[in-house]
């Protein structure tokens, strides 16, 4: 495989992870009616994101665990998708799950790493 196919689907699960947290704060923000509690909620459910992903599911986490990492993407990615649904981001939930699994695809079957 070349290696501008590999960075280039590196660089989308990047951007995936990028959309992730930003759907997640989006969710926070859509939920609360209050301009303080939208903050706490849109900056919490962000940051809980962020730290747990760099603690466990990074390349270079603080808590190498594969299982932890695996649950870890799957509660992020699958929040951000019921995030982006429930706020009635609907066509966008869906797209946002078909890009990261087709691109889930292309990286286990190339056998792709950093």
């Amino acid at each position: 495989m070349s290696e501008i196919w590999k960075w280039a689907n590196l660089t989308l699960a990047f951007a995936i992870e990028l959309v992730a947290l930003a759907a997640l704060a989006l969710w926070g923000w859509k939920t609360a009616d209050e301009t303080p509690v939208k903050v706490v909620l849109a900056a919490g459910i962000l940051l809980l994101a962020a730290v747990a992903w760099g603690l466990v599911a990074a390349p270079n986490a603080t808590f190498d665990h594969p299982l932890l990492a695996v649950a870890t993407k799957v509660m992020v990615f699958g929040c951000a998708a019921v995030g982006l649904w429930a706020v009635h981001y609907r066509v966008a939930a869906v797209v946002f799950v078909a890009v990261l699994v087709a691109n889930l695809l292309v990286i286990t079957l190339g056998h792709l790493t950093a």
